[in-house]
């Protein structure tokens, strides 16, 4: 099956790219959003690009890029009561969220600012750009992929 593309969002406060290039690989814990849940279950793959974006962050947006090391797998924060992950619903017989593993790539050197994606005519139909978009994963396009990863290279 061919690569696919996806943007990937999380706060640089909670997991930073900066704690993913020290780390050199991670687990992706935490998503308890179906849609998302069923792109790490079903869609994501071992070699898959992902646009690492910081959400919550002076300036949003993407900040490097990690690959797909692990397909999904159930998510064990779910069924850990001190967990932020938790999920009383979710058990180990029938995991309700999983969790993909990623490992670093390449951090740009700057972010890639929301700004500079909306002013590239390449991006219109990025997902990220589109009003009400809230995933915090979401499949993109290779041709959206290497607008962005020019960007962060310029």
């Amino acid at each position: 099956m061919a690569k696919r593309y996806w943007l990937m969002k999380s706060s640089p406060a909670n997991y930073s790219i900066q704690d993913l290039e020290r780390e050199g690989k991670t687990y992706w814990d935490g998503v308890r959003n179906y849609t998302a849940r069923n792109s790490m279950r079903d869609d994501m793959q071992v070699g898959d690009a992902v646009l690492f974006h910081h959400s919550n962050a002076k300036p949003p947006g993407v900040a490097g890029i990690a690959v797909v090391c692990r397909e999904g797998y159930p998510d064990h924060t779910a069924l850990d009561p001190k967990s932020k992950g938790y999920d009383v619903k979710s058990s180990k017989d029938q995991p309700r969220w999983v969790m993909v593993d990623l490992e670093f790539a390449e951090r740009f050197e700057d972010v890639v600012s929301m700004d500079e994606m909306r002013a590239a005519k390449e991006l219109e139909e990025f997902p990220l750009l589109q009003r009400g978009q809230r995933l915090s994963i979401m499949p993109i396009t290779r041709k959206q992929f290497e607008v962005v990863r020019r960007l962060g290279r310029a």
